[in-house]
C-alpha cells in the first residue's frame, strides 16, 4: 500500500441504502479510494480480481456467497488484500466465523467515521482491528474452562462415588479393581479441575453431568 495514495478499498453490502452509507461516509476522506462496490461476496470477489484493492470493507451475511466464505477466498487468492468486516452482527458465531476465515478486523455499524477511518487504515496495514464489544466477547471466550468430556467408565465412578461408594465399594460395584477405580477418580479429578471427591460431584451436578437428580 502507498501511503501518497492512500488506502484502495472494494465495499460489499447487499443492502443498497447501507453501501452508499458507507460510501457517502467515505467519499470525502482523501486517504481512502473505493475502487468498486458489491452486492454480494462473488461479486465483491470479482471486483478484487480486477483493482487488486488494499482492503476488502465486507459486510457479513451477503448472499451468493457471505462475508466469511469471500473472506476465506481473498485470503487464499488475493494476499495483498486485507478483509475488514463491516456488520451489525456480535454474536460467538459470527465473530469466530470471520476471525478463523482470516479478517484482520471486525466492527459494528454503529462505529463513527471516525472509527472507520482509522480501522481501514489500521487493517490495510495489517494491524488487529476490533469493535469494543467484538473485543469483550473474544477474551470472555478465551476464558470460559476447556470441558473434556468424561469416558463412560469415569461417568460410572463418578455417579458410584455421588452414592456415597469407597473405592472398594466402587469396585465390586462396577466388577474392578480398586487401584483401577484409583486411576478413573486420578483422571476425573483433572478433567474437572477438582480438589477431591466432593469437589467432583459438586462440579459434575452444576454442569448437568451425573445422571442422578
Amino acid at each position: 500500500m502507498s501511503e501518497a495514495r492512500g488506502v484502495r478499498i472494494v465495499v460489499a453490502d447487499d443492502h443498497t441504502v447501507m453501501r452508499a452509507g458507507v460510501v457517502a461516509l467515505l467519499a470525502s476522506e482523501p486517504s481512502i479510494e473505493i475502487v468498486a462496490e458489491a452486492g454480494d461476496g462473488q461479486a465483491a470477489l470479482a471486483e478484487i480480481e480486477r483493482h487488486t484493492p488494499d482492503l476488502a470493507l465486507l459486510d457479513l451475511r451477503m448472499p451468493v456467497l457471505d462475508g466469511a466464505a469471500t473472506t476465506e477466498r481473498i485470503v487464499a487468492g488475493f494476499p495483498g488484500t486485507r478483509v475488514l468486516i463491516l456488520t451489525t452482527y456480535d454474536t460467538d458465531a459470527e465473530i469466530e466465523r470471520a476471525v478463523e476465515a482470516g479478517a484482520v478486523g471486525y466492527l459494528l455499524k454503529d462505529a463513527t467515521r471516525e472509527q472507520l477511518v482509522a480501522a481501514i487504515h489500521a487493517a490495510a496495514r495489517g494491524e488487529t482491528v476490533l469493535a469494543p464489544r467484538v473485543a469483550e466477547k473474544l477474551v470472555a471466550r478465551m476464558r470460559r474452562p476447556v470441558v473434556v468430556p468424561l469416558t463412560a467408565r469415569e461417568t460410572d465412578v463418578l455417579n458410584a462415588v455421588a452414592d456415597g461408594l469407597t473405592n472398594a465399594e466402587i469396585g465390586r460395584r462396577l466388577v474392578i479393581a480398586e487401584a483401577t477405580v484409583k486411576t478413573h477418580l486420578l483422571r476425573l479429578f483433572a478433567k474437572l479441575d477438582a480438589k477431591d471427591r466432593t469437589h467432583a460431584v459438586v462440579i459434575a451436578l452444576e454442569r448437568g453431568m451425573l445422571r442422578r437428580g
